[in-house]
Order: C-alpha cells, then structure tokens, then sequence
C-alpha cells in the first residue's frame, strides 16, 4: 500500500508499520531492563529473594538471571552492575537469535534489489556510514535496502579504511571473473562506494559528527576526500579502466532525511550543492505517485553541478554522459524515493523528529560482524581486528558510554564478535581467538573501568557461511572456575 491519509503518495505505510513493530519490540526489550531490576532490588531483602527475582525476570524480561550471580548476594549484596550487563547480554543474544532464524527485516533476499542495481549499471553497493549509532539503521530503514545485498562497514567519521576497501574490490572482482557472481566480469558493470556521513538539524554544533566536531563541511569534505582516495588505489593498481563509482550522501539524524550530493557524467562532485529529500516530499507530495518519481528523477539531473545540469540533463542518456550517468541518477531517485518513505516513518511514529537526538546506544559491538544490528541508537560500532588498530573508535565508544551509563553507575556492555567462514580449516578457532585476545587487550586498555565492574565483556562468534545465528564463547560474568589441588 502506497500513500494514504497525510502520507506521501509514495510512501509505503505497511513496510513502516512492520518497521516500527520491529523497532518498539527490540528497543522495547532493552528499555525494559533497569525498571525490572529496580524492581527486582525492592525485593531483596525477602527471604525467598532468588525465586521472587526470578519469577520477575522470567514474566517481564522473558529470561532467568544468572545463578551464580544472585547466590552471592548474601554475601556481596546484590550486584547490580552484574545484572545489568547480564540483562543486556541476554537480551542482545535473544533479539539476534530471532533477526537470523526469523529474517524479521525481510532483507536476506534481495534478488530484486540485486537486478535493479545491475539495471543502473553496478555490480555491487558498498556503503559506510559512520559508526555513531544514529547512524546503524541507516540501510534497512533510512536507505530501505535488502542488509544481504549490500556491503555495510561502518567507521567513525564514515572515514574508511582504503586498502581494506581495496581489498574488498579485488574479492568482488576475482568472484565475478571465476564464478560470475554477482555477474559475470564482461559485464560493464561498477563498484559503487558510497560514504554516508552526518548532521543535525536540530542542534548542528553540538549533534553533529564528533569525529569531525560536528563540523557538517568537513564531515562531508573527508567523506569525499576518502571516496577519491579510493577510486584513485583502484586506478593506480589496476589501470584506469579498473574505475569505480562514488557517491556522497548525508544524513541528518534528526529526521532521517538524506541529501544527495549529485555527481556529474565525469564523477565530480559539488560539496556546496546537494539535493535535500525533504525538500523533494514537500514538492512531490500533491502528485500522483508516477508523476512524483518522473518529478524526483528530474530533480536529480537537475541538481547535478556543472555540464551535467541543465539542458544536458534533459537530453537522450547517448548525449548525456552515457548509460553509465543515466543510471547513476536512476539510482539515485530510487533511494530518495525510499528516504520518502522513512521521512514519513519518523513523522508517523516520532513526530516528524527523534527525541533522542544525541547518543542513546544501548551497547557497544567490537569486532566483526553485526550484520543485525539494523535499528537506530542501539549499538556503536568499532569495527577491527585488533585494539590496537581500533583504538580510536573504541574510545569514542567508551567516551560516549561514561556519559550514557558510567555516569549513572551502570557499566558499560560490550560485545566482542568476530565472524568467520567455516568453510575454511581451522576458522572458528582463530575467530576464538580473536575474542580472547581483543577481551585482554580491553582489559589493558580500560584497567580501572573493569576493576570497578564498570566494563564488561561478552564473547561471541559466527560461521557466516552458514547463516547461523551466533555462539557465545565467554563472558566476563562467567562464574570463576573452581581452582585445582
């Protein structure tokens, strides 16, 4: 169903409703975690207190609480800070359990997504945003594309590694000359990256990016600088008609409308020009739903800089750049297209805005992986192989969560994941590895935050290859080992 009383003629009112069940449902779980323990505090002092705090539990959180942990409290007192990061652990386990066996997104299969991007002329999208949570539902529902056709690495800033995108490339590359997957290499099909960075509307000097001091020009800026960056690797190292395709898009957190930074028929692209999607709904929302994607496909050429604009957008795609540029504005209109929707979504379901316009992630996602991770504020992500390498981002993380829990007594939750091909010997093990030794580092990092039961870690890994759900590999709630004679 398309449009309907207020909406847009193009939004689509039964995928925002699924959306937002969604949302509330999984969001819902982790808010309630702090009232069922508060309640479950009010009860310590009874004589049955493990069986009262578990029947609350069991009836409002859907789980039991650690043994091990309650069975201490005559002793220590009852550790809040423990279940707490239990609750949330379990919680995360649950909800994951669910996006991976249930495809409650409905994103695995983008078969008709995948022919419509090859119809634009590419072979595969590949997106970053950055890794604040604001920003972590931005395919599923900002973008409204299928999360299985697409490549997501999110990093702070939206400032991606090159040569690991390079990497990447050449992967995509070498799959599509020896098994023609996604298409066979003799298709003139590109690599499109695509950079999607952050600002705010409702307060811009403040909630915009902090990798970038919520500096919008910048953000947007090193976006592209990086893009270029890119695309001049893959030339370099691989002659020029090795060449991607780049597109810059922001966001702002605030209402979920992107605007568009449009490239010309040669890849250029005007940082000061943009085409807002907000603006578009307003232009398009007294048409008819084919008239307003006709309207919205005109915007797009229109908003291209340079010789691309103008009366050059309105001739034949032969004349205009060629295929190639015809199908980057196509692209283009549809995900503005799909941003109406999401425009819409806000405006139906948090009226017209986020009341959470600053950071509200509910935990942190180090590692590899996340692939559920598909709803806005619920997770920040450190993407990384080793501390080391993600130092930065990690003590972003941790910087935000001193203020969103450390600051009220609460540690913080994090999750070490590293995903793996079990097609491969041996890579669960080193996967398992990685966990232990990313869970040690962090431990050196953040030494008086651990001490203090202010940090706690959970360790999880997944065989991608398999579509499985995740396995849990440690935590650092674990009950201690009983020592030996």
């Amino acid at each position: 169903m398309r449009g309907g009383a207020g909406l847009h003629p193009l939004t689509d009112a039964a995928v925002n409703a699924r959306l937002h069940g969604y949302e509330s449902s999984v969001k819902g779980a982790f808010d309630a975690i702090v009232p069922v323990l508060k309640r479950i505090a009010s009860e310590r002092c009874e004589p049955d207190f493990i069986e009262r705090a578990q029947a609350i539990a069991r009836g409002d959180l859907g789980f039991e609480l650690p043994a091990h942990i309650l069975e201490s409290t005559w002793v220590t007192g009852l550790d809040m800070r423990r279940l707490f990061a239990a609750s949330v652990f379990e919680t995360y386990h649950r909800f994951s359990d669910v996006f991976y066996t249930d495809d409650p997104l409905g994103g695995r299969d983008g078969a008709d997504f995948q022919a419509f991007l090859q119809g634009c002329g590419f072979h595969l999208m590949d997106v970053t945003p950055c890794a604040d949570g604001r920003l972590a539902h931005a395919v599923s529902y900002v973008l409204r594309l299928p999360y299985g056709s697409v490549r997501r690495k999110s990093y702070a800033g939206s400032l991606f590694d090159i040569e690991n995108t390079v990497e990447k490339w050449v992967e995509t590359e070498f799959l599509r000359l020896r098994e023609g997957v996604p298409n066979t290499a003799d298709e003139p099909t590109r690599y499109l990256k695509v950079v999607l960075y952050h600002f705010s509307s409702v307060d811009p000097a403040h909630q915009g990016c902090a990798a970038h001091g919520s500096d919008d020009a910048a953000a947007a800026r090193e976006g592209w600088e990086r893009l270029k960056g890119f695309r001049q690797a893959v030339e370099n190292g691989f002659c020029c008609g090795a060449s991607v395709d780049l597109l810059l898009i922001g966001m702002d957190t605030d209402t979920d409308a992107i605007r568009v930074h449009v490239p010309d028929a040669d890849g250029y692209c005007d940082l000061n020009e943009w085409l807002d999607a907000g603006k578009v709904y307003e232009i398009t929302h007294g048409l008819e739903a084919e008239q307003a994607r006709a309207r919205i496909l005109e915007l797009v050429r229109a908003h291209a800089p340079g010789k691309a604009a103008g009366p050059r957008a309105r001739r034949p795609a032969a004349e205009t750049g060629g295929a190639a540029w015809a199908g980057m504005t196509e692209l283009i209109a549809w995900l503005i297209e799909q941003n109406i929707s999401q425009i819409d979504y806000v405006r139906q379901y948090h009226d017209g805005g986020y009341a959470d316009i600053g950071h509200a992630e509910r935990f942190i996602g180090a590692g590899i992986g996340f692939e559920e991770i598909q709803l806005r504020n619920l997770t920040y992500f450190a993407y990384l192989d080793t501390v080391e390498e993600g130092a930065a981002d990690l003590d972003v993380g941790i910087k935000i969560f001193t203020g969103l829990n450390v600051s009220h007594q609460l540690p913080v939750p994090l999750v070490v994941r590293f995903d793996y091909h079990g097609q491969v010997p041996g890579a669960r093990e080193r996967a398992v590895n990685r966990c232990e030794r990313v869970a040690a580092a962090l431990k050196a990092r953040y030494p008086k935050l651990c001490e203090d039961g202010l940090l706690h870690c959970l360790r999880a890994v997944r065989d991608c290859d398999a579509q499985a759900p995740i396995e849990i590999v440690g935590s650092s709630l674990a009950p201690a080992a009983a020592g030996a004679h």
